[in-house]
């Protein structure tokens, strides 16, 4: 009999970026990139699972905007001429590289795993979240929600309508496809704020997840920390990271992902490729940028990009089981030590990124998999569980108020709120008040009732945590701050015509094809609670 419970839960996530106003946009290819090397690699690791009667358990948060994208016509279609680019491309480096033994050999590797990433691709017609949701049903893979456009609760909570509008509208359209209400939410950037669970409740969510010292710094004092969920007063459940496991596998210093037998990110054939050669599959300006095909491995610490040797897929494939069997063992004891002083199973709940595995980690999906086989054959410390099995199996928990938390750098909000991008708050603010007052309206025509939703929907883009975020990383500046302005220039134009009874119907029209995301908003949503 297992004495305790392994829960993993990747966050699935992606700011909303579509572009059909214009032919290419690089910031599109985030989403290309993360289909091909995280949520196929995820889906061949599922269905290998299933195919050989390992019954998995996971968490996996699938954010709106992901979702939207995931479904998306225009994106569908882009993704396939993305793809055939990529697949042309190895075509072409296996024939190039006749005289490369080694480097013909990972051509190879990736032209075979192109082929089975197009099969997969085809054979669900292009709509991952039927794929997706096959092991939600079969009740492997617990699916839950996010933020609607992952917003920064604890930064709006001056406005609980904003918040409320947030969680509302994640709700809805989670049903919209998944066919059922969802259970549980993952809170953008695990970010809590006391009060906040009384939303949760009222939307008919079952539970949450936030950092562990959110957990650890409740009152009273959790008496299993984070090894077990609390239950806030209003029912709604609180699960906490355990940060022995998280830094395993996050940690750049101690961390798996950065051992030498690994893929090294940072060393890309559109940045090494002889320009005339590889500029068919860079940016149409000519431009280039990463293509998701390396050849070199990470090979040793402070050495130059110049001093990387070649990959071989094998010993990585080798060192990801090794790190999955460590791993095991470590929760194995991990679970024994708390099971005796707890005197009650434990649960240890490791939370990470999706795109880590595969795409920053290209053998996190392969490291998965060795995991789930080896804690299913080799070890009855331990089951695996998701978050919604566990509540149901496990009713009775303390119940304790949490503490202000997010899993940012210091564990609070300076991330998203600092020289870098305060300048953003007032706007959003402003827009915020404006969408109250424009929510007690009553639309006089069909024409109101679509600018009236629109401004909803500009305002809840313009809230995205991923523009503060970039802001303050320093990657791709430019990009987060023109979105931010356009989503509040859109809201505020939309706001002023409303007001003036003079909406410009071809202008909304435009706006409507562009920010297409939740088509069956309801403005109303912002209405005083």
């Amino acid at each position: 009999m297992a004495i305790g419970y392994v829960a993993l839960v990747l966050h699935a996530h992606l700011p909303f970026v579509r572009h059909p106003e214009s032919d290419y946009v690089l910031e599109e290819e985030w989403l290309f990139e993360a289909i091909t090397e995280t949520y196929i690699p995820l889906l061949h690791v599922f269905e290998g699972l299933k195919r050989d009667g390992v019954d998995f358990k996971m968490t996996m948060s699938m954010t709106p905007p992901l979702v939207s994208m995931l479904r998306d016509p225009l994106l569908q279609e882009r993704y396939d001429a993305h793809l055939s680019l990529l697949e042309e491309l190895v075509e072409k480096e296996v024939e190039h590289n006749e005289h490369n033994g080694h480097i013909r050999y990972l051509a190879q590797h990736y032209v075979n795993e192109f082929s089975m990433i197009r099969q997969t691709w085809e054979r669900h017609g292009g709509d991952l979240i039927m794929a997706f949701k096959q092991f939600l049903d079969s009740n492997n893979l617990e699916i839950i929600t996010c933020g609607a456009t992952h917003g920064y609760f604890p930064l709006m909570k001056m406005y609980p309508q904003a918040v409320w509008a947030q969680i509302q509208v994640a709700c809805e359209h989670y049903e919209e496809n998944f066919g059922r209400p969802p259970q549980g939410i993952w809170l953008p950037e695990c970010a809590y704020y006391e009060g906040v669970e009384r939303m949760l409740a009222d939307a008919g969510l079952r539970y949450f997840l936030t950092d562990g010292h959110g957990i650890l710094y409740a009152r009273p004092r959790p008496r299993f920390g984070t090894y077990a969920p609390i239950f806030t007063e209003t029912g709604v459940a609180a699960f906490g990271r355990d940060h022995e496991s998280s830094q395993q596998v996050w940690s750049s210093e101690v961390g798996y992902p950065g051992a030498a037998e690994y893929r090294e990110f940072y060393k890309d054939l559109g940045w090494e490729a002889e320009y005339d050669y590889i500029k068919p599959y860079i940016m149409p300006n000519g431009q280039r940028k990463n293509t998701g095909i390396k050849y070199h491995k990470i090979t040793g610490r402070g050495l130059g990009l110049g001093d990387k040797e070649l990959y071989d897929p094998y010993w990585a494939r080798e060192k990801a089981a090794e790190h999955a069997a460590n791993f095991m063992f470590n929760r194995e004891q991990q679970v024994q030590h708390l099971a005796g002083i707890m005197h009650r199973p434990p649960v240890i709940v490791s939370p990470y990124d999706a795109e880590l595995f595969g795409h920053w980690w290209y053998e996190g999906p392969w490291f998965l998999d060795y995991l789930f086989r080896k804690s299913w054959y080799d070890q009855n410390a331990y089951e695996m569980t998701h978050l919604a099995d566990h509540l149901r199996d496990h009713p009775t928990q303390q119940v304790c108020k949490p503490s202000q938390s997010s899993w940012g750098y210091k564990g609070f909000h300076e991330y998203w709120l600092n020289e870098t991008n305060a300048w953003v708050y007032p706007h959003l603010h402003k827009a915020t008040e404006r969408m109250i007052d424009l929510s007690r309206r009553e639309p006089g025509d069909d024409l109101e009732w679509k600018a009236l939703n629109q401004a909803a929907r500009e305002l809840l883009l313009a809230q995205s945590s991923d523009w503060a975020f970039i802001m303050r990383t320093g990657t791709m500046v430019p990009y987060a701050v023109r979105r931010t302005r356009s989503h509040l220039m859109r809201f505020n134009k939309l706001y002023e015509d409303i007001k003036i009874g003079k909406i410009d119907s071809g202008w909304l029209e435009k706006v409507e094809e562009i920010d297409n995301i939740f088509p069956q908003i309801n403005y109303r949503v912002y209405r005083p609670l």
